[in-house]
């Protein structure tokens, strides 16, 4: 059988697709198509009148074909002005605008189509476009440049889906009136600024672009300042690596879609959102992408009233801050699975070992244990590694009642932490935990201040200076710490022992109905904590509510056959004469 032989030329291929067919289908699909095909017809006719034909039409997509780069771009500037024009005449939510890439190389014409690498190559650029834009790659460039009045915007080399080298990518628009006839290379970027995103094997990047709001100037301020505390707050976390401002407020316009944005700025999540204001409300609206598969990770709506727009700030960008900081967290964890553990880089390995606490088994708890360790071993001076061995030991302190040398231990592995990163909130808040569990809450105090100061968003900082203040006798002062704490961290998984000392603390000014409610919200994280169910018990005695009470004792009994007051008398209040209430209250259901 004789080989074939195929005809191979040189060509400029245009690449076109239109953004939200999908969307408008599911809108009303006749219309979509009627929409598409309008704006179709426009392509194929301005494509036609500069020397070019279009082939290969697929749902929403086409292709073009033309001999000379510049006719190409040319035509690409022609009628993607048309189709804005045409999309600015129709409500927003009816628009189809089209991105465009542009791609000149080497191809195989056969029956009428066209086939290589350099055909994919233009529609991979095309997926960078701007909405109503069109990307060009460096060979098209080679050929256009200085020869139309056109700008171009660097986006770098970037890795492309089945392309076996990196191709360097420019968005392409036509020159304003302020510019030369000449065409000029005018990155929007600073030089350097394309980069990998993040490092391999190592804490991922995260960029918190400019907030956006509906035009009013007070809301255009309130929209940078939320963005501004977001991105002061997660860089107070230090296990994140945040990309500065000046690199990330750049980008006010995300037309330009999550994954290039997060390319550009070497930022593995990208945090973006928006302001709207209603009848006194703000509302706010935040969301987390993954820029590896542009998948959305998070997304939430607040609202509050518009009264202090400065505490309005203070206060949603706090929150912002508590929640990213454990869904980046939350999908790190996932990421190591991915990876077989000897392959396991040190970040990694602390993941993995994070993902294994959360389990809150025992033998979670040990595998998490080996994970911190050998993470200890390849780096002994990594901060995040200490941070993690400090916890370690510290839930393992609290497990056995203050052991004296796993507090030793938490100690040991805190310290080292603050002389690796005097500025990490984390080892203080250890620290401070450590002084509550040796009976100092005094200390605890100090320890906690100074986390807050670093990271104002740090929920366990909150959680530990209400229980050293509870443990002061200042239960109503620990009482708002408690709520600061699940506010920023609402589904902690550590949630349930916050919610057990808020218990403790409406059990201390009588507020027997608010401790019964927060102790059933404990209980329903963690059924076996025996400290919400012994004042939860106590709490319904005082409102005379028997039966309850009665309930609650056979399961308590259940579930802690060995107990004795003495575990209650153990926690370590300043005046002992909060213990006795406790154990007096619990005391009153013994003989039900």
């Amino acid at each position: 059988m004789a080989a074939r032989r195929y005809i191979r030329q040189l060509a400029t291929i245009i690449s076109m697709d239109a953004a939200g067919f999908s969307r408008l289908m599911g809108i009303d699909d006749e219309a979509a198509l009627a929409a598409f095909e309008e704006r179709r017809d426009i392509i194929v006719e301005r494509c036609h009148a500069f020397g070019g034909r279009t082939f290969g039409d697929a749902g929403d997509s086409i292709m073009a074909e033309f001999g000379n780069p510049i006719d190409a771009l040319l035509a690409a500037f022609d009628f993607q002005e048309r189709i804005s024009a045409l999309n600015q005449a129709v409500p927003e939510q009816q628009r189809m605008p089209f991105r465009t890439g542009i791609n000149t190389g080497d191809v195989i014409a056969h029956d009428g189509r066209l086939y290589g690498d350099d055909v994919n190559i233009a529609a991979r650029i095309q997926e960078f476009a701007p909405h109503d834009g069109l990307t060009i790659s460096e060979t098209t460039w080679h050929h256009v440049r200085g020869k139309t009045a056109a700008e171009f915007t660097d986006l770098g080399s970037l890795s492309l889906k089945n392309i076996a080298l990196p191709v360097r990518v420019l968005i392409a628009g036509r020159a304003r009136a302020s510019q030369p006839s000449t065409s000029t290379l005018a990155p929007a970027m600073p030089a350097g600024l394309l980069q990998p995103s993040s490092v391999p094997g190592g804490p991922p990047a995260i960029a918190v672009l400019p907030f956006r709001s509906d035009g009013e100037r007070d809301l255009d301020y309130l929209a940078e300042g939320i963005a501004e505390e977001i991105s002061q707050g997660l860089s107070n976390t230090r296990w994140l690596s945040v990309i500065a401002k000046g690199s990330s407020f750049q980008f006010r316009d995300d037309t330009l879609g999550i994954r290039l944005i997060g390319s550009a700025l070497g930022a593995r999540y990208v945090v973006s959102g928006t302001l709207t204001r209603n009848a006194g409300q703000i509302r706010v609206s935040a969301s987390l992408a993954d820029t590896s598969n542009g998948r959305l990770v998070w997304s939430r709506r607040f609202e509050r009233p518009l009264a202090d727009i400065f505490a309005l700030q203070n206060e949603i960008g706090g929150e912002i801050v508590a929640i990213l900081e454990k869904e980046v967290d939350r999908v790190e964890q996932a990421r190591t699975f991915q990876v077989p553990w000897e392959s396991l880089e040190t970040w990694q390995l602390v993941l993995r070992g994070r993902w294994h606490m959360a389990r809150r088994t025992s033998q979670d708890t040990d595998l998490a244990l080996e994970f911190f360790e050998k993470a200890y071993r390849e780096d002994p001076n990594s901060s995040a590694v200490l941070n993690e061995l400090s916890w370690w030991w510290f839930w393992r302190a609290w497990l056995r009642f203050g052991d004296s040398d796993d507090l030793d231990k938490v100690t040991h592995f805190a310290r080292k932490a603050l002389l690796m990163d005097s500025q990490d909130a984390r080892p203080h808040a250890n620290l401070g935990a450590t002084e509550i569990m040796r009976g100092r809450p005094a200390r605890a105090v100090e320890h906690f201040e100074v986390a807050l100061h670093i990271n104002p968003s740090n929920a366990f900082a909150h959680s530990g200076m209400g229980s050293a203040r509870l443990l002061l006798g200042h239960a109503r002062e620990a009482i708002p710490f408690f709520l600061d704490a699940e506010r920023l961290s609402p589904f902690d998984i550590y949630s349930f022992h916050n919610l057990g000392e808020l218990t403790a603390a409406y059990t201390l000014v009588h507020d027997w109905s608010s401790a019964i409610e927060t102790a059933d919200r404990s209980l329903s994280l963690s059924p076996g904590y025996f400290y919400a169910r012994v004042l939860k018990i106590g709490a319904l005695m005082r409102i005379g509510r028997q039966d309850e009470a009665r309930r609650e004792m056979e399961i308590f009994r259940t579930r802690h056959p060995d107990f004795t007051t003495q575990r209650v008398r153990w926690i370590p209040f300043v005046d002992k004469a909060a213990n006795e209430l406790m154990v007096e209250n619990f005391e009153l259901a013994k003989a039900l």
